[in-house]
């Protein structure tokens, strides 16, 4: 079972809201990558990136999971596409798949996310 574990918001000041998450709710600042922040509660990665053209608010959303292969051969069965890879290295991996009504979701690792608890 896929944990969630990223979370990925279209923002106009990524610095401000990165403030606001960081002073208003004791979110831990990552990293800042290009234009965008990352940042942490200890189990879940907040990506703060900027807006584009007529999009804000929540981009996509991501999840660990315990065997990629199988996750993402499910997702291609329940009608996903498959969409971009992102590696970064073992710190911040994704491969992007859209689903119904263009609803994105990732698979991989993201900087300050809980790891799946072993068994």
């Amino acid at each position: 079972m896929g944990k969630l574990r990223h979370i990925a918001y279209r923002v106009n000041d990524p610095e401000a809201v990165a403030e606001f998450f960081v002073n208003g709710l004791g979110m831990t600042y990552v990293q800042q990558r290009s234009v965008a922040i990352d940042l942490t509660d200890g189990t879940i990665n907040i990506t703060l990136l900027p807006s584009t053209e007529g999009h804000h608010g929540i981009d996509h959303i991501g999840f660990t999971v315990e065997r990629e292969d199988a996750a993402q051969e499910q997702l291609l069965e329940a009608g996903a596409t498959q969409l971009t890879k992102l590696d970064l290295g073992n710190v911040n991996y994704e491969v992007k798949f859209q689903g119904p009504e263009g609803i994105v979701v990732d698979l991989g690792h993201w900087p300050g996310a809980s790891p799946l608890k072993e068994a």
